[in-house]
This record gives C-alpha cells, sequence and structure tokens, in this order.
C-alpha cells in the first residue's frame, strides 16, 4: 500500500520536477495553482473508493464475491457520470475558475491550458483512481502497485519529450506534465484491465462484472453511508486548501512555487500515515465481515504504532535534506529558502495527523464515519482557516503554515476522545 501510494504521487512528482527545472518558476507556480483544484474534484472518487472499499471488504471477508462485484459496479457506474460532468463544465469554465482562486496574472494562460486538459480527462482519471482502491478491499495491493508502476514510467518518458519536442512531438510547455500524466493513466489503465482478466481477479472487467454495471440503489445508499462523510471531508479540506492557495497568491508567484513545491515533499511524508489508515480501515472491516470483531483493538494498536515509526522516521529525513527536497523543484535561490522555511514550520506535525488518521481509519471500518468526519470538518472551518488568515495578517507567509500543526493537534484530540469513550462501547456489525 506504501509503495502503491509512492508511485501514485510519483508521477506527479516528476512532473513537477521537470516542469520546475525544464520550465521555470513561473512553469511550476502555473501547475501548482490548479493543485487544489483537482483535490477537490477527486475529494468525490475518494470518498466514494473508501465507503466502497470498506463494504467489499466486509463482503469479502464474509466470503461473498458476488456481493463485492455488486458494490464495485455501482461505484463505477456513479463515478462515470460524475467524471463526465466534470468534463464537460470544468472545461467550459477552466479559465473563470482560476480567475476566482486568485491566480497571478502572469501565469494565467499557461495554467489554463495545464487545467483544462486535466479537467477533460477527468473521467478516466477518476475509473483509475477508483479501480486502485477497489481492490484493496479484496486484499489485491500488487496490481495497483504494479500499473502505478507503469503510470509513473510512461509519464517519465513522456513528459520531458513533450517538454523539449524530442522525437518529432511538438513541444507543449507546461501542457507537458498535463499530456503526461494523461497518457500515463489510460496506458496504466488499460494494462490493469487485462492483467485482471489474466489472474481472473474477482472484481475483473470481464462478464461477471459486467451485469453489475449499473447503479443499485440500495447499494448505493450504503455506500454513500460510508463514503459521503468521507468524501466531505476531503472537499472540506480541498476547500481549506483552495482558500490557503488565495491566501498565498496574495505573496506572489515566488510564494505559489514554494506552496507547490512544500506540498510534494508533504504529499511523501503523509503517504505511511495515509497508507496505514486505509489499511487499517480494510482489515478491520475484514475481520467485522467475518465476525472477528475481537481483532480490532489489535488492528488499531498495530496502526499507531506503525505510523510513529514510519512517519517519524520521513520527517526526520524531511528535516535533514530539507535544502536537496526544496531545489529539486526549484531552480531561484531565493524562492528555495522561502520553501524551506515553510516546510520546517509544520513537518513535524504529520506525525500527529497520522495518529488521528488511524483512528478514523478503524472506525470507518464499522460504518461510523460522521461523527470522526465531523470533528474533522470542524476543526478545519473553526480552527485551520482562521488561524491560517489571522496568523499570515501578523506574520505573513509563514502564518498560513502555523495553521497546520494547531490543527493537527486539535483533531487528534477530539478524534482520540470520540474513540476512547463512545466507540470502543459500540456494538460493531456487518453493513451489508
Amino acid at each position: 500500500m506504501l509503495l502503491a501510494n509512492i508511485l501514485q504521487s510519483l508521477s506527479g512528482t516528476l512532473n513537477n520536477v521537470f516542469v520546475g527545472q525544464m520550465l521555470g518558476v513561473n512553469a511550476m507556480a502555473a501547475v501548482s495553482s490548479f493543485f487544489p483544484v483537482m483535490f477537490f474534484f477527486i475529494a468525490f472518487v475518494i470518498g466514494l473508493g473508501a465507503g466502497s472499499s470498506v463494504l467489499i471488504g466486509q463482503a469479502w471477508g464474509a466470503q461473498d464475491a458476488a456481493k463485492a462485484r455488486a458494490i464495485a459496479g455501482t461505484a463505477l457506474s456513479v463515478t462515470v457520470l460524475f467524471g463526465l460532468l466534470i468534463a464537460v463544465l470544468g472545461g467550459l469554465f477552466t479559465d473563470v475558475l482560476l480567475r476566482l482562486l486568485g491566480t497571478p496574472a502572469d501565469i494565467l494562460p499557461e495554467a489554463t491550458r495545464y487545467a483544462r486538459i486535466m479537467l477533460v480527462a477527468m473521467p478516466g482519471l477518476f475509473v483509475f483512481l477508483l479501480a486502485t482502491s477497489l481492490l484493496r478491499g479484496v486484499g489485491d495491493t500488487m496490481t495497483p502497485m504494479f500499473t502505478l508502476l507503469i503510470s509513473t514510467g510512461v509519464g517519465l518518458l513522456l513528459t520531458p519529450a513533450l517538454i523539449r519536442g524530442w522525437f518529432g512531438l511538438p513541444p507543449q510547455g507546461v501542457a507537458s506534465a498535463a499530456w503526461g500524466s494523461v497518457a500515463a493513466f489510460v496506458v496504466a489503465l488499460l494494462w490493469m484491465g487485462r492483467h485482471l482478466r489474466h489472474k481472473r481477479s474477482p472484481l475483473a472487467p470481464d462478464a461477471r462484472l459486467m451485469p453489475h454495471l449499473r447503479i443499485d440503489a440500495a447499494l448505493l445508499r450504503s455506500v454513500l453511508r460510508v463514503g459521503v462523510p468521507t468524501g466531505v471531508q476531503m472537499i472540506v479540506v480541498a476547500g481549506a486548501e483552495l482558500a490557503l492557495l488565495t491566501m498565498v497568491n496574495d505573496f506572489g508567484a515566488p510564494a505559489t512555487a514554494a506552496y507547490g513545491a512544500v506540498n510534494q515533499v508533504v504529499a511523501y511524508v503523509q503517504f505511511p500515515a495515509i497508507s496505514i489508515a486505509i489499511t487499517a480501515s480494510i482489515l478491520g472491516a475484514q475481520a467485522i465481515g467475518a465476525g472477528q470483531v475481537q481483532r480490532l483493538g489489535a488492528i488499531t494498536r498495530t496502526a499507531l504504532g506503525m505510523n510513529l515509526l514510519l512517519t517519524g522516521s520521513l520527517v526526520g529525513l524531511g528535516y535533514l535534506f530539507s535544502r536537496p527536497l526544496m531545489s529539486l523543484f526549484i531552480t531561484d535561490p531565493a524562492v528555495i529558502e522561502i520553501a524551506q522555511r515553510l516546510l520546517h514550520i509544520m513537518l513535524w506535525s504529520l506525525v500527529i495527523f497520522g495518529m488521528g488518521s488511524a483512528l478514523s481509519g478503524i472506525m470507518r471500518a464499522s460504518g461510523t464515519v460522521l461523527v470522526p468526519t465531523l470533528i474533522s470538518v470542524l476543526c478545519i472551518v473553526l480552527i485551520e482557516v482562521p488561524v491560517a488568515w489571522f496568523m499570515s495578517r501578523r506574520i505573513g507567509l509563514d502564518g498560513v503554515w502555523i495553521a497546520y500543526p494547531v490543527f493537527f493537534g486539535c483533531m487528534l484530540a477530539l478524534q482520540a476522545a470520540y474513540y476512547r469513550f463512545v466507540w470502543r462501547k459500540k456494538a460493531i456489525r456487518r453493513l451489508v
């Protein structure tokens, strides 16, 4: 799971390295300006994938493969429809969207080109992301890993070729990163489908799955019961990132470029925490489906311990190599200094983030998502964004990043209290 998540982000990271090193700070800022928008739109798929993987995990734990396929078919059908809606509306109003975010005028044309390509390609990207999530519900983590390895390899070859115009390809500028990403997930998705059919996976796109590629209202309600709160949380997180990006944009293109570089490093440090939380949720769901509720405590303790070890180790490495890491994305020494300072302010708090995520993940396995989600949303709306706004007005750009550790600390305290005093006393049973 951890390796797959790293590969999933590596393609985007390599694109940003190529853009930053080969096209400059303004190009890096143009790509970075779209990051929260993209995160906002895929939040729905993340929520749907979380809900579906929990239900598939419970069905798989109960050895009900047909139920797992039915859940997957419903989730895929809803995802394609949503992706088509985003492709049409997002493609038509890309410029308007980026202007509303306060994207600096000097990078707006390139940012619009990049964003429009990504928005139009959303249906395929959504299916790609959802498929990797669904497979984890049946315990298949190897197929997503190899799929993402292929995606990363294609992007690694194609993006610089499009930037420089190698092999007779027309140079695409900043749009090279977008075209490289689209080609990468299309090739990887085609390989995944063929591989799953060859190994006769329970979720392979074959005659067993095709009758289930429709929206089953009853199953959709169960998926949404778990997935909607998670999706809402992701949307609120994305909305907060949009608000923070707007604050950052006020400080100019160098600040936006630094924001993008810091987010790339933070994403990798978060991966152990995210991977552990997802794994705890899936293992918890399978245990519930198999009628082994007594295993949930051991899963939780293991998740917390692994987070402390793995996320904490990456945090230490992030501090130790902060300057070389920032230099991967940025060539301007002054902007590197800004990015390094911002990274130092908040990196340590990702260990706290991981603890809260682990507790939320194990509670999600039982279908308990409303209160943990409400805790996260309230902490974002009432703590993170106001603190970022207030501190940025007081001390400048650094104040935006101070909001992250404050937010993570409050969220962990409240999640731990709910887990300890409420959730552990509840009766746990299957959802489907």
